[in-house]
């Protein structure tokens, strides 16, 4: 195995990960281009960022619905926004990251930030994944793509736009559903938790119920409206909806599943152009996204006997919502020939509450305990109020082009319970300069200091088995984590290939880190550094003949090793990781590719707090696409071809996964898919 994996890294030095197109203007971001027309195996905008930026990371958790980790940081460090809204997920344990309320059907681009190069947004720490959905068109188009493969994967998606020179509408809907996905070894969901509880009587719970074992592992629906319209020639109205709908979402590490996941994206956007000399364009945005997400014990045996009430059900249900509701307002405008200035205003609003419900009805406190009567809360009605001022300039400088951004931050996080509130200001900025030394040669470099308020999970969070409402696993005295970052790197452009190199250094200033030794506010400070090493480009033998390639690797430490640990490795590091690919079109507008995607043994890990080693690997996965006319063409494809077995996704024990209780140790891996088989055929008009 080990021989396979170093032959994978050799080779993804000189390939990279399925058509990753770089931005060729903005070097301090990775662009994916043309997403819906390339990612048609998964809607999962999850997989497609894992398997085409290098430094992005999956965090397996189902069949659909996954997170991920960017640089070593993920959660609320990553800044997720749709057309400029950001969303937010409802659930506590990350089974509704922001990235799964938008599908890749539905998707024109992505660019992925990275490092605190971004004024404009609210607690972009790390960087930010910013998805730019399919625009409405002038003229009458549309396509329909019928998408099946292994393990019963069915998925219809349509989408069609037109309009005239002042109205433009594009509808788009979608309907996916798969059975369980069976790893290397044969083994689907049920069966990989049978493997890891056994006869081990504290994880019998775990197991899905006789009648669930066989169950889909999710259903999910789809729809997107945009209506564009042009008031005057410097006018410009923009509405926009997108709706969510997944059904049954097995969750197998988790002791819990999803019995739905709803969403709603509302976006409104207004600019006017040309006011004269003091702005180029004004820009007004005003969203809203809601979830609600509820995860349950239904599925599991453990939902069959109360262990108070022996014979009685214990369907335990952890219902949450969240909505955040945001206006940006900027304004552009050219101090001379060579700069540009935005400045603006940015506030938003999140709620985000969450209570528990036992056999259907909502759990209270006991009489006997400090909070009689009062119902159960997980995160009890939280509102973060966050309002800032930013700006940001760029100027052409001969040679040299500088970006200088700045941003002060005001906050406030407030609980309905006893709870403090909590208050944090923060001043951020950033400068980074490209200097073209030749045609072929760029050289870059920034330093930027971001920062992210703790949220309503980390500071308040109580368990459903808690006494009363105290915060049993939030911290309600966390501080706001800063990061200090500098970035360095080279980019050469010839006519036949590019070449992109960067190293990045980071310093963590009260890091918001999960204890797993504590009882009680396990959530605290503390001080870390990352860095790493990131290399992407593309060689193009012939026109037809193409290669790919990109790998990056981190290293993260804290300062100090928690109280009663010995473990300085941060959790989350992810190893050496390559993505790699060669590309023939073999006809016009019709391409092969093979694409590898390996990794290095996972052996930096933060063991004090449930990671464990995890073997490396090496994948191969193949598609073929073949345009029969410009209205109709297929794709075949084959992922993971030589069936290995592997897992991917580490076990922090900030999330809540299935663990033996008896010892408080052996978390349970998630395999991923095995051997999968794919194929789309898509008609235009």
């Amino acid at each position: 195995m080990n021989k396979y994996i170093y032959l994978s890294l050799a080779a993804a030095a000189m390939l990279n990960a399925a058509e990753v197109t770089m931005d060729a203007i903005d070097v301090k971001s990775t662009t994916i281009k043309d997403v819906s027309g390339e990612e048609i195996k998964s809607a999962d905008v999850a997989e497609a960022l894992a398997n085409k930026v290098p430094s992005i990371q999956l965090i397996r958790r189902s069949g659909i619905a996954n997170d991920i980790i960017l640089r070593g940081m993920k959660k609320d460090n990553i800044n997720v926004l749709v057309d400029g809204t950001k969303v937010c997920g409802a659930c506590p344990n990350r089974m509704d990251p922001p990235t799964s309320h938008v599908l890749t059907n539905n998707i024109e681009s992505i660019e992925v930030v990275e490092g605190p190069y971004d004024v404009e947004h609210f607690g972009a720490l790390a960087g930010g994944v910013y998805v730019t959905t399919v625009q409405p068109t002038k003229e009458f188009s549309g396509e329909i793509n019928l998408n099946a493969g292994r393990w019963n994967y069915q998925k219809i998606s349509a989408q069609a736009s037109g309009g005239t020179d002042t109205f433009r509408v594009l509808l788009s809907a979608s309907k996916e559903k798969s059975d369980q996905y069976e790893d290397g070894d044969g083994n689907d969901f049920a069966e990989q938790i049978d493997n890891f509880a056994g006869t081990t009587a504290s994880l019998q719970g775990v197991k899905f119920q006789d009648q669930y074992r066989d169950m889909e592992a999710y259903d999910k629906q789809t729809f997107m409206g945009k209506v564009y319209i042009d008031i005057t020639d410097d006018q410009e109205l923009q509405l926009g909806y997108t709706a969510n709908r997944s059904d049954d979402i097995l969750y197998p590490t988790s002791k819990m599943d999803a019995i739905y996941d709803d969403s709603n994206i509302y976006d409104l956007q207004y600019s006017l152009k040309n006011l004269g000399s003091l702005s180029k364009e004004i820009k007004v945005q005003a969203y809203r996204s809601d979830v609600a997400h509820p995860m349950s014990t239904k599925y599991r045996k453990a939902s069959l006997n109360d262990p108070k009430n022996p014979g009685n059900p214990n369907e335990v249900t952890s219902y949450l919502e969240t909505e955040m509701t945001g206006l940006k307002i900027q304004n552009s405008l050219d101090v001379d020939d060579n700069t540009e200035l935005t400045v603006g205003v940015d506030t938003s609003l999140r709620n985000w509450d969450g209570e528990y419900i036992k056999n259907g009805v909502v759990m209270k406190y006991p009489p006997t305990s400090p909070t009689p009567g009062k119902i159960k809360k997980s995160i009890d009605d939280v509102d973060t109020k966050n309002i800032a001022l930013f700006l940001e300039a760029e100027q052409h400088l001969g040679k040299a082009d500088v970006q200088v951004g700045a941003r002060y931050d005001d906050t406030s996080v407030t609980p309905s319970s006893v709870h403090p509130e909590n208050d944090y200001s923060a001043l951020n900025g950033f400068i980074f300069t490209t200097y073209n030394t030749s045609d072929t040669l760029k050289v870059f470099g920034g330093l930027g200091a971001s920062s992210r308020v703790p949220d309503g999970r980390e500071l308040y969070f109580t368990a459903s088995n808690a006494p009363s409402n105290q915060a049993t696993v939030g911290t309600t005295n966390l501080k706001q984590t800063k990061n200090y970052q500098a970035d360095l790197g080279v980019e050469n452009n010839y006519d036949n290939f590019t070449l992109k190199t960067s190293v990045f250094y980071s310093v963590l200033k009260d890091y918001i880190y999960y204890n797993a030794d504590k009882s009680l506010s396990r959530f605290e400070n503390i001080d870390a550094t990352r860095y790493g090493l990131e290399i992407t480009g593309s060689y193009y033998a012939t026109d037809a003949l193409w290669l790919d390639f990109g790998l990056a690797c981190q290293r993260g430490k804290k300062d100090d090793a928690l109280a009663g640990q010995t473990d300085k490795d941060l959790a989350e590091t992810p190893p050496l990781k390559a993505n790699a690919s060669i590309n023939y079109e073999y006809a016009t507008n019709s391409t092969a590719t093979i694409a590898v995607v390996a990794a290095d043994r996972w052996d930096k890990i933060d063991s004090d707090n449930g990671e464990q080693a995890i073997a490396g690997y090496g994948i191969v996965n193949m598609k073929v696409n073949y345009e029969f006319t410009k209205n109709f063409d297929l794709t075949i494809g084959m992922d993971n071809a030589f069936d290995k077995t592997y897992a991917i996704t580490n076990t922090y024990k900030d999330l809540t996964l299935i663990y033996d209780t008896t010892t408080n140790d052996d978390v349970m891996l998630m395999n991923e898919p095995g051997r999968y088989y794919y194929a789309n055929l898509r008609i235009k008009f």
